[in-house]
């Protein structure tokens, strides 16, 4: 696709993330079933399910610009995803593979931090402030989610990898 304009840019970004986020919306459950910590599972349970929504709301934006909710392949996040498969794949003691699962996800949502990021900088530069709005707001989940992770991983999952050594 020839790219004319910074709003071009967008919907190719949009259709790009669209599809990063049902990939996310895939891989997820087999990261769920993975972990074995409970609290790493109620977030990423609580993750997926916040997901789907991100991916609607995506769906909306995409519709106050004219365009069909299609997206086109992320290889981004096909190559973040297939990273994070071959760490399951790993034999790993259950608090170790916690620990790598955290990595794995925080991967992700370091990749739509930016890319949600960029997203709000294009809509506001183009006056679509219901747009900026609805990607303002998947933002700051991806930010929480981030956190949420960190804290699991520094006040709890880390620690007891950490033990397993000794």
């Amino acid at each position: 696709m020839h790219m004319e304009n910074l709003q071009d840019l967008l919907k190719e970004d949009l259709k790009d993330v669209y599809n990063a986020e049902n990939q996310i919306v895939k891989a997820l459950p087999k990261m769920i079933k993975t972990a074995t910590n409970g609290e790493l599972k109620r977030a990423m349970e609580a993750h997926l399910a916040e997901t789907k929504e991100q991916v609607t709301r995506l769906e909306q934006v995409m519709e106050m610009l004219g365009m069909p909710a299609r997206g086109k392949t992320c290889k981004a996040m096909q190559g973040i995803i297939e990273e994070g498969k071959e760490v399951m794949s790993e034999d790993a003691d259950d608090d170790v593979m916690d620990a790598a699962l955290i990595g794995a996800a925080q991967k992700v949502e370091h990749y739509e931090i930016a890319t949600y990021g960029t997203l709000c900088t294009y809509a506001e530069l183009l006056g679509l402030k219901e747009a900026k709005r609805l990607l303002g707001q998947t933002l700051e989940e991806e930010k929480k989610t981030d956190q949420l992770l960190t804290d699991l991983a520094e006040s709890v999952i880390n620690l007891e990898a950490a033990d397993t050594e000794q």
